[in-house]
C-alpha cells in the first residue's frame, strides 16, 4: 500500500512541475489573438468581464447562451417548449459573423418583444445591418495607435478613456439619423459614430464598434473599466442571456449551461499536457500493476492446548496446600481410566487375575505391573498419606509407560 500511495505521490509531482516548465516554456510569448473568448486569460479574452457580470448584475439572472439564438430563443418564447420565458438583455462581444440569418431573425423578434440587443463587434450580420439601414466604415490611424472612446451625454465625460494597439477605427458610415440615436464616439478630432441605440417595436437595439475595450488587456490596463460602466449604464437591469464564444451544433435540448468546465483547462496549453501525461502515467501504472497478486493469506494461530497447564496449575494447588490425599486419588483414577480406555479392562478388581491381564495386554513386565497395582491397593487401605507416597505413586506409574 505504501509503495501504491509513493508512486501516486511521484506521478503528482512530475505532473505540477511538467504544468510549470510546459507553462513557463509556452507562455514566454503573449498571444494577442482577438479571440473574444469568456474563458480566455489572454489579453484579448473575456474572462475578467465575464466573472464581473455576476457583480454587476448581482440581483439578475446570468444565463450563458451556447446554442444559436435562434434555438435557445425559440425554445424560450410563448410558442416554444423551453423552460421559461426570454425576457431580458441579450448581450454578445465579438464575434457576431457566428450569428446565423435565422438567430438574427429570432434576435430581432426578441428585442421587439420589448426585450434589449446589445452587440459590439467591428461587424454586424447582414441581417441585421440591412434591417436597420446601417453601414460601417473604417479609418485608419494614422499618426499612433491610439484611439479615444468618449459618450455624447456630457455627463459621462468621467467614463471617457482611450485604447491603445489600435491600429484603425471601425464607425457608422450611414444610420437612420431621425430614429437612431448616438450615444458615443471614437477619435475627438472628427468623432465619429461608434455607438448607437436603435428602437425596434416594443424593445431597443444597441450596436457598439469597439469590442477590444471589453477584453482582459483592456479592463485591467488603467481605469479603461469605467469606460465599459457607462456602456452598460444604458441597459436596463433585468435579466442577462450571454453569448458564449463556444456553441454546440446540436439544437437547443433546455440545457442553457456547459455541464462541465473540463473545456477550459484543455484550452490552457499547460494544462492540457499535464493532463494528458497524467493520464498516460495513471495508464501505465494500471499495466504494470494488472498481474495478478496473491492476496495476504492471514496467519491463523492455532489454538493452545491448555489442558496441560491446567493440569500442572491445579496440581501445584494441590501441591501447595499439602493435599496429598486428594492428589493420590486423582493420579490413581487418571491411571486406572487410562487403563480401561486402553486395554479394555474392568479395574473394579485389582487382583493377580487382574495383573496376568493387564500384563498380558500391555506388554509390560510382570514385575512393573505387579508394583504399581499392588501399591495403588495398599494406598486404597492407608488413612494418612504423605509427600513420599505421592512421589513413589507417580515413579511406578512412569515405569509402567515407559515399558
Amino acid at each position: 500500500m505504501k509503495k501504491i500511495y509513493l508512486v501516486i505521490g511521484l506521478i503528482g509531482v512530475i505532473v505540477v512541475g511538467l504544468a510549470t516548465t510546459l507553462d513557463i516554456s509556452f507562455n514566454r510569448t503573449v498571444d494577442w489573438e482577438e479571440s473574444f473568448n469568456e474563458k480566455s486569460n489572454k489579453p484579448y479574452g473575456l474572462s475578467v468581464f465575464y466573472k464581473e457580470l455576476k457583480t454587476l448584475y448581482k440581483d439578475k439572472k446570468i444565463r450563458t447562451l451556447y446554442h444559436q439564438p435562434d434555438s435557445y430563443f425559440y425554445a424560450n418564447s410563448e410558442d416554444g417548449y423551453g423552460n421559461h420565458i426570454a425576457k431580458g438583455t441579450y448581450i454578445k462581444i465579438g464575434n457576431a459573423a457566428t450569428i446565423t440569418f435565422e438567430s438574427v431573425a429570432e434576435l430581432l423578434y426578441f428585442a421587439g418583444q420589448g426585450n434589449t440587443l446589445f452587440i459590439s463587434d467591428y461587424y454586424f450580420p447582414s441581417g441585421l445591418t440591412d434591417t436597420l439601414k446601417i453601414e460601417i466604415d473604417y479609418r485608419i490611424n494614422e499618426n499612433d495607435s491610439i484611439s479615444n472612446l468618449t459618450f455624447k451625454n456630457e455627463a459621462l465625460e468621467p467614463y471617457n478613456t482611450l485604447i491603445d494597439k489600435n491600429e484603425g477605427d471601425f464607425y457608422f458610415e450611414n444610420y437612420d439619423t431621425i430614429n437612431q440615436t448616438v450615444l458615443g464616439y471614437t477619435n475627438n478630432l472628427d468623432k465619429r459614430v461608434n455607438f448607437i441605440k436603435a428602437p425596434f417595436d416594443k424593445g431597443n437595439i444597441y450596436l457598439h464598434l469597439q469590442p477590444k475595450i471589453f477584453t482582459n488587456y483592456n479592463i485591467l490596463k488603467d481605469n479603461r473599466y469605467k469606460y465599459i460602466e457607462g456602456l452598460l449604464s444604458f441597459l436596463p437591469s433585468e435579466d442577462l442571456y450571454f453569448d458564449s464564444y463556444f456553441k454546440y451544433q446540436a439544437p437547443y435540448n433546455g440545457d442553457v449551461e456547459k455541464s462541465s468546465e473540463l473545456g477550459w483547462f484543455l484550452e490552457q496549453r499547460a494544462f492540457k499536457w499535464a493532463w494528458y501525461l497524467s493520464l498516460l502515467l495513471a495508464l501505465l501504472f494500471i499495466v504494470f500493476n494488472a498481474k495478478r497478486r496473491q492476496r495476504i493469506v492471514e496467519i491463523i494461530k492455532p489454538l493452545k492446548n491448555t489442558t496441560v497447564a491446567f493440569v500442572k496449575t491445579i496440581s501445584n494447588l494441590y501441591f501447595e496446600t499439602k493435599d496429598h490425599k486428594t492428589l493420590i486419588e486423582k493420579k490413581t483414577n487418571y491411571f486406572l481410566e487410562k487403563i480401561r480406555l486402553d486395554y479394555n479392562m474392568n479395574t473394579s478388581i485389582l487382583d493377580a487375575s487382574f495383573i496376568e491381564r493387564l500384563t498380558s495386554k500391555s506388554g509390560v513386565k510382570k514385575t512393573t505391573v505387579e508394583a504399581v497395582i499392588k501399591y495403588i491397593e495398599w494406598l486404597k487401605n492407608k488413612r494418612q498419606y504423605f509427600e513420599s507416597n505421592l512421589i513413589h505413586l507417580n515413579k511406578l506409574i512412569e515405569d509402567f509407560y515407559s515399558k
